[in-house]
């Protein structure tokens, strides 16, 4: 198995799950409230990304009205009930920031929950892989797949979903963004809003994110 090297990916707020202080606090609220799949802030934390969209300021190298959404499938496995992550994605179609949403992606088996893991127990990249595979439905051809997702933290989950897409479709562009993205190592975070661009790397055997 061949990994792709990067990958591009776009985040809208930061989560600093030790910090302390009110916007540390409301950081883990709004993250609460994304995993629960909140029907009533998801569609406005959704509605953010639009705005900066719209506004030409963040996250045109990720969005463009016609890719394709392909939802990050959860630690469990599906059940057809829509997670944060296909939540997601549903707000961003309804508000125009894709064409369709294409639920590629499925669970064969659960994983460890990395937000409850212990540092050194949490899955590896090859622990997702593995544990992902392709829906047998027919397959649509897009020119470009962003891989939907509610929290980053390595990146390892999104980096193995994009490589099990890459296995079936050799020539998609793939890219990812994830609503939000943990910085483990903020004492004190001093914004919600962060938008960022960058990548998720595939180097030494493990997943890299910058920034």
């Amino acid at each position: 198995m061949t990994w792709l090297s990067s990958l591009p990916f776009g985040s809208c707020f930061v989560y600093a799950p030790r910090g302390v202080g009110v916007v540390s606090a409301g950081a883990r609220l709004l993250c609460q409230r994304v995993k629960a799949s909140d029907p009533l802030w998801i569609p406005r934390y959704a509605g953010c990304v639009v705005q900066l969209w719209l506004r030409g300021t963040f996250f045109q190298r990720v969005f463009t009205p016609d890719v394709m959404l392909v939802p990050v499938p959860g630690s469990s496995v599906s059940r057809g009930v829509p997670w944060a992550a296909w939540q997601l994605a549903i707000a961003f179609r309804e508000l125009g920031l894709a064409r369709e949403i294409w639920i590629a992606l499925e669970r064969r088996t659960p994983v460890t929950k990395s937000a409850t893991a212990a540092v050194g127990q949490r899955p590896t990249v090859w622990q997702h892989y593995d544990s992902m595979l392709v829906g047998a439905a027919p397959r649509p051809q897009p020119q470009r797949i962003v891989l939907i997702d509610d929290v980053i933290t390595k990146g390892r989950t999104l980096l193995a979903a994009a490589a099990r897409l890459r296995a079936s479709l050799p020539s998609i562009d793939i890219r990812a963004f994830a609503l939000v993205r943990t910085q483990g190592y903020l004492a004190r975070a001093d914004r919600l809003l962060d938008p960022c661009e960058g990548f998720v790397y595939w180097a030494g055997g493990d997943a890299r994110r910058e920034p």
